[in-house]
């Protein structure tokens, strides 16, 4: 990241420094407010310098502020953890030694480049654990098990190619919801991709290892972003809102929606939006996502009771291609983040499935008001 580098010690050494200054019941505020406003100064600087001044923008920087985002869920996470009291950080230290005791784990886990480059999260007393026992009890060899899920990450490039091509030399009559389905599902499998080679990274490491109790084989699995197949199979938007990034996705839960008294799904997706850099793509895509979410929880509860065994499968297709055109609206709205994603929607005629969602969404609520 070379000189950029600064933003992610400029946390850190902030962070450190209202952790030994800050009462621990008002320090999450804190540190929240802090990080964000950090935050949101460079996402703006940057759409400041690409749209305005029309600039290209350093690869250094987006690396930067992409590893700037995960470690504001790092920093957020052990702030609520000491908000909580579930972890107790004795900083009375009487000498320099018992003070690195105290500080260094928590830098160690805040700059731990295996999840900095790419998450997942890891929680703090999670990591600390298996680092102070890491020599009495090491977890097995993970090269089998890195090697699987690499050959999983060349099957999904493969497939990605695959599909790139077949986009690229495609027929324009297909030039419609199946070619904006198949973008989407490109720009989805770069997230797999990535997630993959993220949690073959961490598993070299020796993170992301549970023992089974029942004396089965090792799982390797508990720490992981999603599976392309589980999220890929849901049939509802709540499901695969859940199952999407799936600790970025525990980490706002707790960190917005269990807190907000009103409001909570839209206010986290509203967070959401200002986490990822407020683009006008992620206005759409994220205000989009949590409206469909809400018509989904909606929806199921209305249909599902009155319908038959046999309806309910053709009902549960039918809410499988739902989620996926819903889901290909978002994708295409914030990967592309401006007007062209918009224009693109709005000429194949895909965002009428968000939008007959949101209708469905207002008059069964109009219904319960009635009834």
């Amino acid at each position: 990241m070379g000189i950029y580098s600064t933003l992610l010690f400029t946390s850190t050494f902030v962070f450190i420094l209202l952790v030994c200054s800050v009462d621990p019941r008002s320090i999450h505020v804190w540190v929240f407010g802090i990080q964000m406003l950090w935050q949101t100064f460079w996402h703006l600087l940057i759409q400041y310098r690409e749209y305005y001044l029309h600039e290209s923008i350093s690869i250094r920087l987006f690396l930067a502020v992409s590893s700037l985002m995960l470690l504001t869920q790092r920093i957020t996470s052990v702030s609520m953890d000491l908000h909580e009291k579930r972890v107790m950080l004795p900083l009375n230290a009487s000498s320099k030694r018992e003070a690195c005791v105290t500080l260094l784990p928590l830098i160690s886990y805040i700059l731990n480049f295996t999840t900095l480059l790419g998450g997942p999260l890891c929680p703090f007393s999670r990591f600390v654990s298996l680092m102070a026992g890491i020599g009495l009890n090491p977890p097995p060899n993970p090269l089998w098990v890195v090697f699987l899920k690499l050959m999983q990450v060349l099957l999904l490039e493969w497939v990605r190619y695959c599909l790139v091509y077949f986009l690229k030399h495609t027929n324009i009559i297909l030039y419609g919801v199946q070619w904006v389905w198949g973008l989407a599902v490109v720009l989805r499998i770069q997230y797999y991709s990535h997630w993959r080679i993220s949690e073959c990274l961490n598993n070299a490491a020796g993170f992301g290892f549970w023992e089974n109790s029942s004396g089965d084989s090792s799982d390797w699995t508990r720490l992981s972003d999603g599976d392309f197949w589980t999220i890929e199979a849901s049939s509802r938007m709540s499901e695969f809102a859940r199952r999407w990034n799936a600790t970025t996705a525990s980490w706002l839960r707790r960190l917005v929606y269990i807190k907000c008294k009103r409001f909570p799904l839209f206010m986290t997706f509203s967070f959401s939006l200002w986490w990822h850099g407020l683009h006008l793509g992620h206005f759409v895509g994220m205000l989009t996502w949590a409206a469909t979410v809400k018509a989904d929880y909606h929806i199921h509860r209305h249909l599902c009771p009155k319908l038959s065994p046999t309806w309910r499968k053709i009902y549960t297709c039918l809410s499988w291609i739902n989620t996926q055109m819903i889901v290909t609206c978002i994708v295409i709205a914030v990967e592309l983040r401006n007007m062209s994603g918009l224009r693109l929607l709005s000429i194949t005629y895909i965002g009428l499935f968000p939008l007959f969602n949101i209708i469905l969404l207002f008059i069964l609520l109009k219904l319960n008001t009635v009834y």
